[in-house]
């Protein structure tokens, strides 16, 4: 059940952990990507339609380590999500230290932190309260998402917050915020995420990516980049089956 100390070591040590993003609400569909050989997934819950329960079913499912992108960065939506047994969270909306700081430490137990201590699936339903706790501080991947201007302005201070495992990069929401919705690959896009990588690369972090393809991820892996998530179930069934009608056509 608690299979994220692999996921965080291998994190730490720099090894090319490839992962693809969950937006269905279906067990079924974590289930078999997760026996596709992806190292890890991250069920979203931001944009996806799935709610707590559904994602518990589908971490149930799944054969994998997995990451929850929390819809808000309030610290009953990460509590939760990390007590239903996830690996670690993925958080949207983190456009200052500031904001960082308080998520980090909605994630961690005292002293660290200020996390509830509660009995749920993570933690055995209170048969491995303790064995979790002692190690959950050490274990849970809390990844604080860069996906705004304003985030990549204060990235040098983002980058030195204590308790965060990875940044995590989003283009499409970077190119959002850059008044370039849906186009992630114009010049500002490419010299904001440039300026992420350089600092945490200067600041020996961690950092990943949401690629839009295989093409693009693999040119990530080789900049240097250890947590790729490519594509997400629904864009590959999308177009897996668009390739079959016009071949067929």
């Amino acid at each position: 059940m608690f299979m994220n100390r692999s996921l965080a070591a291998r994190l730490m040590e720099g090894d090319r952990l490839l992962g693809t993003a969950v937006t269905l609400p279906s067990p079924e569909v974590a289930e078999l990507l997760a026996a596709c050989g992806y190292d890890w997934m991250f069920i979203d819950l931001e944009h996806g339609s799935a709610d707590m329960l559904t994602a518990q079913r589908m971490l149930q499912a799944a054969r994998c380590p997995c990451l929850i992108r929390v819809a808000d960065a309030t610290p009953a939506a990460l509590q939760r999500a990390l007590d239903i047994g996830a690996d670690g969270v993925i958080i949207p909306g983190m456009n200052s230290a500031a904001q960082v700081e308080q998520a980090v430490a909605a994630c961690r137990y005292p002293p660290l932190g200020t996390r509830s201590v509660g009995a749920g699936r993570a933690q055995g339903y209170g048969h491995n309260l303790r064995g979790y706790v002692h190690e959950a501080n050490l274990d849970v991947l809390v990844i604080p998402q860069i996906g705004h201007i304003d985030a990549v302005h204060d990235i040098e201070a983002i980058s030195m917050v204590a308790g965060v495992s990875a940044l995590f990069v989003d283009p499409l929401d970077l190119a959002a915020s850059l008044g370039r919705p849906g186009l992630s690959d114009g010049n500002e896009v490419s010299a904001a995420i440039y300026r992420v990588h350089q600092v945490c690369a200067e600041a020996e972090r961690r950092i990943g990516i949401h690629a839009q393809d295989a093409d693009s991820a693999a040119r990530w892996f080789e900049a240097g980049y250890s947590l790729i998530a490519v594509a997400s179930d629904a864009v590959m069934l999308g177009q897996r089956a668009r390739d079959q009608v016009q071949l067929l056509r």
